[in-house]
């Protein structure tokens, strides 16, 4: 399991790669769940992050709009991503989440044809209008698209398992894995979740509140040892 870590400038970037995170994932919570980063920053980051670590970019709970997510997608590809990475918030159903998603990847392809495309739902999908979550591993198959994800569209101290008992963790990683592709979750994810998320399936852990200091996404900074305890501990896994 990979441990993806999700900074909002350089200095917090500078603390997951000194802490070992696998994935540096550049994100704006003050844009929500999945909120979008400027495309400074991820250059930014990705220059100063090491050629072996992969670099993800979020585009936001993005709308149903394929033509603005698809060019949000090639923005943050030219800005030097290699996981792009679409919280499919405005879409209410398969059919806009394939669309949606097959215009980022055939965007995301135009410039590179190794960048990782992800798929991702919300847990808690029922309170904002989105697209079920259980459908995700199929829009993600259909699309073309390398993982799908699951994340939690509020932030008010729920968890991913709050909204998803095992089972269905179990369903989503399980399908998405039959597809030949990889899961990812995440959901104010705790340190003491993560072997369990090992143990349903989970082949990429996203992770913010629990790599900061105090364990607030918002308020919290990443530090080094928060992430390297973390790394320790999907490494024992």
């Amino acid at each position: 399991m990979l441990l993806l870590i999700s900074p909002i400038n350089t200095q917090e970037a500078r603390e997951a790669i000194a802490g070992g995170a696998d994935i540096i994932d550049v994100k704006n919570p003050k844009e929500g769940s999945l909120g979008a980063n400027f495309p400074w920053v991820i250059k930014n980051i990705r220059e100063i992050t090491p050629k072996d670590m992969q670099v993800s970019a979020t585009l936001g709970d993005v709308p149903y709009k394929p033509g603005t997510v698809s060019l949000a997608a090639a923005g943050a590809v030219v800005s030097g991503a290699d996981y792009i990475k679409v919280g499919l918030y405005g879409t209410k159903n398969y059919s806009e989440a394939l669309e949606v998603m097959e215009n980022v990847v055939k965007a995301v392809h135009e410039f590179n044809d190794d960048a990782t495309i992800v798929a991702s739902g919300y847990a808690d999908a029922h309170r904002v209008g989105a697209v079920d979550p259980l459908e995700i591993p199929r829009v993600a198959a259909d699309s073309g698209a390398d993982l799908a994800m699951v994340d939690t569209a509020v932030k008010d101290g729920k968890t991913l398992f709050d909204f998803m008992d095992e089972e269905k963790i179990s369903q989503f990683t399980t399908e998405i894995h039959d597809y030949g592709l990889k899961s990812a979750l995440a959901g104010s994810v705790t340190k003491e979740q993560l072997p369990l998320l090992a143990e349903l399936g989970c082949d990429v852990a996203g992770i913010r509140g629990a790599a900061c200091i105090g364990g607030d996404r918002n308020s919290g900074h990443i530090h080094h040892e928060a992430v390297a305890s973390l790394k320790q501990l999907v490494q024992s896994l």
